[in-house]
């Protein structure tokens, strides 16, 4: 898998939208990898995966009511090739959090410092190595994509932004968002980088 992939395969979205020939692949790509980003940014962040560890630096936080440093970092499923660097120096006192979070099939977002661990925060990066992103595309993701990316290959025949037919009483306007059900799917992978 690559860092933000496509979610769905142009035959699966065939599949979802019973369609038996293949006339309009291109389009259906198209469809498919637009909705994979508006996918991204309704949940904020990407389901894919680094192929090989990468080295990317965050800032800790010092956490006041805990007592701890805490670092945001982007989403990340195992522990394999992951070297945490706090000020220069390698630490391997830190625990991935939300504990559980691979166990339930979803990922790490943070990594908390242990008390050993001298970190002077803001002033300097804490460098983490690690393979980035998820084992496999959620199944609510891919869901997420099939509807997004039906409604935008259901645009062409609406080119002004209104389906159906005022005659019929069946006109709707599209909305300029992500659809409705698209949010509801991503309920649980949504990501909100506050940290509390």
């Amino acid at each position: 898998m690559a860092w933000a992939p496509s979610y769905v395969t142009t035959v699966e979205m065939r599949a979802y939208l019973r369609i038996l020939d293949t006339v309009d692949d291109a389009q259906i790509a198209v469809a498919v990898t637009t909705a994979s980003r508006a996918v991204d940014k309704a949940a904020g962040r990407q389901f894919g995966a680094v192929d090989a560890a990468v080295t990317w630096t965050y800032t800790a936080q010092w956490i006041r009511p805990r007592g701890v440093w805490l670092v945001p970092v982007d989403d990340v499923a195992t522990t394999t090739g992951m070297v945490v660097v706090v000020d220069g120096v390698t630490v391997t006192d830190y625990t991935l959090w939300p504990r559980q979070a691979v166990a339930k099939g979803k990922v790490w977002t943070c990594i908390v410092l242990g008390p050993t661990v001298t970190c002077t925060g803001a002033e300097s990066g804490v460098e983490v190595t690690a393979l980035w992103g998820w084992p496999t595309v959620p199944v609510a993701v891919k869901q997420a994509t099939q509807l997004q990316a039906s409604r935008f290959l259901a645009r062409r025949d609406s080119p002004y932004g209104v389906a159906g037919s005022p005659a019929d009483g069946s006109e709707l306007r599209l909305l300029a968002t992500v659809d409705p059900d698209v949010r509801v799917a991503l309920g649980d992978y949504t990501r909100k980088w506050a940290v509390a």
